[in-house]
């Protein structure tokens, strides 16, 4: 019987009861699933949309539903003046977060280096480098500010690809490797501020950037071909390893990268 559904919390514990999360990209997959799992773990969350008003509007009720307080904040996080509007409103309504998941980033344009614009190369390195330093920036310095005590932790989503190059994948791969530096970076420069940072890396996983694969599943089993365990991830696996992340249970977990693959990355180089 396939373990692809069998992704469902047993149980809640609050684990995260008390907190206050920021999570970006909130309004699908991976981000949506994070932010659902915090308000079940007793977390009040900040869920930030770019376009999706219905997306995040299924995840603004499923965070009520769990019984948590929910803003939305609509932004561009390329903008810096967008990304302090997410602290300023969250501070207004909630109080400090000491929960960051940066989520949020777009896919690959699937051009090769030699046919791709400088503006094309900017729009994703903006959004999925840019975007994460200046939220990580904010939530730092915004603690430093405040009398907060509690413990914080930064979660960066990155990717399988943050090691893995791929063919006309270049300003993804290079924006998710450099966040991946970034992430160790700032874990140094915080490590004796209460803060935990670190990375969870993804590999196939279905949500809107592998929806060929949610509607066709031929793609599907013939992706999957190349993941040791002959299956893609669902969102919910991400979020069950960012509750933890974020959880006291993982104050010793710091400047590191989860991947959470399927094995995937131990096939790197097989055959060759």
């Amino acid at each position: 019987m396939s373990n692809e559904k069998n992704t469902q919390f047993i149980g809640h514990t609050k684990r995260l009861e008390n907190r206050i999360a920021i999570v970006t990209g909130s309004d699908s997959g991976i981000g949506q699933a994070i932010a659902i799992a915090f308000a079940k773990e007793g977390a009040d969350i900040v869920i930030t949309k770019h376009k999706d008003s219905k997306g995040i509007e299924e995840t603004r009720k499923a965070i009520q539903n769990a019984g948590q307080q929910v803003i939305i904040v609509e932004l561009d996080q390329k903008n810096l003046s967008d990304i302090e509007k997410v602290y300023k409103e969250t501070k207004e309504k909630l109080g400090v977060p000491t929960i960051l998941v940066n989520n949020a980033a777009t896919d690959s344009t699937g051009k090769q280096v030699k046919d791709m614009s400088i503006e094309e190369w900017d729009e994703k390195i903006r959004t999925n480098l840019y975007g994460p330093f200046y939220f990580c920036k904010n939530f730092i310095k915004q603690l430093e500010l405040s009398d907060e005590k509690s413990n914080a932790s930064i979660i960066n989503i990155t990717s399988v690809h943050q090691e893995i190059p791929r063919v006309g994948a270049s300003d993804y791969c290079a924006a998710k490797g450099a966040l991946r530096n970034l992430t160790y970076c700032i874990a140094l420069e915080v490590a004796e501020k209460n803060i935990t940072v670190n990375n969870i890396a993804p590999g196939m996983v279905l949500t809107p950037m592998n929806q060929e694969a949610i509607d066709n599943p031929k793609v599907k089993q013939e992706q999957v071909q190349s993941i040791p365990i002959k299956r893609a991830g669902e969102p919910n696996e991400i979020a069950h390893a960012a509750v933890f992340l974020a959880s006291d249970d993982a104050r010793y977990i710091h400047g590191t990268t989860l991947f959470i693959d399927g094995g995937l990355m131990l096939y790197q180089g097989q055959g060759a």
